[in-house]
């Protein structure tokens, strides 16, 4: 191996070793927001609780959709070794049409919420609900945001080295949103609407 190539293979690892310790701080993010959320839960302050306001089959869509997402943002990885630009582009155009459409029903959900007069200043559990829902569904829109920031060098100049560890960066990135919301989706929804 040449030094250009232990050199470039060295900035990979040290970038995703970064990445990495970027997710780990992410996770001790969410979790705080998890505890919080547990801790409020039954604190609805005489107002609604989380049988009263989910939709169970609302949030079922909602999952299967960003794990759609996570499917095609492999897919689109995949494209990669085959060093198909066009596929490649094609399956993130896909996953951020997921995306996008995952936020938009979160925030469809949310303006719901609050036009019937339920905000995250309601009670401590709105508030958990609010923070921890939000705070994913923002970690999203940024996802997007990045994903669309990425792909522009690429369809300018085509895929190369760094192009490839900053988009697998980004399906890190994606596939770990993929598993907080699975984990929301069984402490906020599921048992939500269990107890």
């Amino acid at each position: 191996m040449s030094n250009a190539a232990e050199h470039e293979a060295e900035i990979y690892s040290r970038t995703l070793f970064g990445f990495w310790t970027y997710i780990m701080t992410d996770c001790l993010l969410f979790g705080t927001l998890f505890a919080t959320y547990v801790v409020l839960h039954h604190n609805t302050a005489g107002g609604p609780s989380a049988r009263d306001l989910f939709s169970l089959p609302f949030a079922l869509v909602e999952t299967m959709v960003l794990l759609a997402s996570s499917f095609t943002s492999g897919l689109a990885m995949l494209s990669t070794e085959a060093k198909d630009k066009n596929k490649l582009l094609g399956w993130f155009l896909i996953t951020f049409l997921l995306g996008a459409t995952f936020v938009g029903m979160e925030l469809h959900e949310f303006s719901e919420f609050i036009r019937a007069g339920h905000s995250w200043k309601t009670s401590g559990f709105l508030t958990g609900f609010f923070t921890l829902v939000g705070t994913h569904g923002l970690h999203v829109s940024i996802g997007l945001l990045w994903m669309i920031v990425l792909l522009v060098p690429v369809i300018r100049h085509g895929l190369n080295p760094v192009s490839l560890k900053r988009l697998s960066c980004l399906r890190m990135f994606w596939h770990f949103l993929d598993v907080v919301w699975i984990f929301i989706f069984t402490v906020v929804y599921l048992m939500g609407v269990a107890t």
